[in-house]
């Protein structure tokens, strides 16, 4: 078998990594290669030019409204959310 060795990891993802792997009672080299044949195994996505999906995006945000309408109807649509909350997060 083929040895890959990887070097400077960022302490947050090794410990993601760490804790993942405990609570899949793997080894952390095990839970790399889960991680890897999952992402492998799972159906391409297409990426579409960027610029094309840019160019096509005009006339798109188009409105009646004027401003203050516009800043009126997202302010009430907010919800609050505790999603982004967690100091200290994987990706904080």
């Amino acid at each position: 078998m083929a040895t890959l060795q990887v070097r400077d990891i960022d302490d947050r993802l090794y410990e993601y990594l760490k804790t993942r792997a405990k609570e899949e009672r793997r080894s952390i080299s095990q839970e790399v290669i889960a991680i890897i044949e999952d992402h492998l195994a799972s159906p391409r996505k297409e990426f579409r030019n960027a610029t094309e999906e840019f160019l096509n995006l005009e006339g798109a945000w188009k409105d009646d409204r004027n401003a203050d309408g516009i800043i009126k109807d997202l302010r009430a649509s907010r919800r609050n959310s505790s999603r982004f909350r967690k100091a200290d997060g994987l990706f904080d």
